[in-house]
């Protein structure tokens, strides 16, 4: 791959420097016992040597497990221990706070570099800490290149389902041997137009799904470039578009509004020209953002509709969007959709039920603590994706609803289940529903409608106090309101349709 360079705010390697190490680690990771289907949890921010670690476990075989880094100690045990995941390499800033997740597994340490340490306020005392666990930059340099890579295995994905508990998506990839590469190589060809020269951005943190499966699809391209900042700042993200002639660029709607925010002289500082191709996924993609940002960067936008369990389902140009308002696009690589009636019957063109869909090219799946939650998703072949939706004539997917609570703040899935459960083991909450109210910038925030214990003290402070450490920052409500009784149905479910009604009765999409 000559002359492509994979880089980060503080260094650059050519692709084949990379893929020496990539080689090295995975000779370090097989040594440890960390090879061929074995598990390992990443916990760290976005930098080159996340980028390296990701190629040296897939040169080995190595399950990676992708960790949110705001995770609190009790989440990332949890999906430790359901994967079995006995190592955890994690940026060594992080340790103190995760260490009662840490007791009993192997502990590799990345030193952060200087681009994270300024972006996240980190001491040197704090990026230097913990000498007594390895460095993953020693263990590479012990080993010679793994000369014989194994197949390469997906990210190991953990969803929240409706009972809160996290779900391990295991694919089953549909590659020679279980190996995910044709997977990737497909989606940079077919959804991204790699092509060598091109150049990747993004500034989305790489343990999502969707920036991961993007990032690491240019890694396998040919000649393609990959550069990845350590935080979404928009300034350093148009400079960097503008000093590296970035080509093809990942971007939530939340970013894009933040861009949009820009005073117009500072919009106007820089060449976005470069940009051939911008994607989205996540968060609902208002119309009139579309609109301002294609009148910016000309009509270079796509955005995509996908699940972690199914992969990347549709995909809407700029053309598409503008001609038809809404829609989430047509199925893509050979995938075919279904909306269906409650009792699995297919529906006619125009009429809303729910959407099952079939992804063959990124391989089946089923989930690690859950062996009867992928049977019951299925029908006729195809698995719901917990959303509402219709088809026009034309093929193109129209999203209406969603089946389930979840909400999407800034591109991250929040499932109120999860939260409910935390704030019930507070003594003072007697019952609590959590939903999202919309927000302008985040596409939705979350609210917990709180019901006390009658005597005991529970104010906003007490329970945020309580939430801390228990919960991931981002998870944590924005509002709470305190209820003397939650309104109930007859069967003594809580009406949440009523809890968010006023939140969203002006904001002019379904509740």
């Amino acid at each position: 791959m000559t002359d492509a360079s994979i880089s980060d705010f503080d260094r650059t390697l050519s692709h084949d420097a990379l893929e020496d190490r990539a080689a090295r680690g995975a000779s370090a990771l097989i040594a440890l016992g960390c090879g061929e289907d074995e598990s390992v949890a990443l916990v760290m921010r976005n930098d080159l040597t996340q980028l390296e670690i990701m190629r040296a476990a897939a040169k080995a075989g190595t399950i990676l497990v992708a960790l949110n880094w705001h995770g609190a100690a009790d989440e990332v045990t949890a999906i430790c221990d359901d994967s079995e995941a006995q190592t955890v390499i994690i940026h060594r800033d992080l340790i103190d706070t995760l260490r009662p997740a840490l007791r009993g597994r192997r502990v590799i340490a990345v030193t952060p570099d200087a681009a994270l340490r300024s972006t996240y306020s980190i001491t040197d005392a704090a990026a230097t800490a913990e000498p007594d666990f390895p460095e993953w930059d020693d263990l590479v340099a012990g080993h010679e290149p793994l000369t014989q890579p194994a197949s390469m295995r997906p990210l190991r994905r953990y969803t929240s389902g409706s009972t809160g508990r996290p779900k391990g998506i295991r694919r089953i990839s549909s590659g020679p041997r279980g190996d995910f590469t044709d997977a990737l190589k497909r989606i940079g060809k077919e959804m991204m137009g790699f092509k060598p020269g091109s150049h990747f951005f993004t500034a989305a943190p790489v343990y999502h799904s969707a920036p991961s499966t993007l990032t690491s699809a240019a890694l396998v391209s040919e000649g393609v470039s990959t550069s990845i900042a350590p935080k979404f700042e928009p300034h350093s993200f148009l400079a960097t578009i503008e000093a590296r002639r970035i080509t093809h660029v990942y971007l939530v709607p939340t970013m894009m509004s933040r861009l949009l925010k820009l005073p117009q002289a500072e919009k106007d500082r820089y060449d976005t020209s470069s940009v051939e191709f911008c994607i989205s996924t996540g968060s609902p993609w208002p119309h009139d953002l579309k609109q301002a940002m294609i009148d910016w960067w000309g009509p270079v936008f796509w955005e995509t509709y996908g699940a972690s369990e199914i992969g990347f389902m549709t995909m809407a140009s700029s053309a598409d969007a503008l001609e038809r308002p809404g829609t989430a696009g047509r199925m893509q690589m050979g995938g075919t959709v279904l909306i269906l009636d409650s009792e699995g019957k297919e529906l006619p063109r125009g009429a809303v039920g729910e959407i099952y869909a079939r992804m063959d090219v990124f391989g089946d799946f089923d989930y690690s603590n859950d062996p009867d939650g992928r049977k019951k998703a299925e029908k006729h072949g195809h698995l719901s994706v917990g959303d509402l939706g219709w088809l026009d004539d034309d093929d193109y997917l129209f999203i209406t609803d969603r089946k389930k609570d979840m909400i999407i703040s800034g591109g991250a899935n929040i499932f109120p289940a999860e939260i409910e459960a935390v704030l019930m083991r507070a003594p003072c909450v007697q019952d609590v529903a959590v939903f999202g109210a919309p927000d302008a910038e985040f596409g939705e925030q979350v609210v917990a409608a709180v019901q006390p214990v009658p005597g005991l003290p529970c104010d906003e402070s007490v329970l945020r106090t309580f939430l801390d450490g228990k919960l991931a920052r981002f998870k944590h409500p924005r509002i709470i309101d305190l209820h003397d009784a939650l309104p109930r149905e007859d069967s003594g479910k809580i009406f949440k349709a009523r809890l968010r009604e006023p939140y969203w009765k002006d904001a002019g999409r379904n509740v």
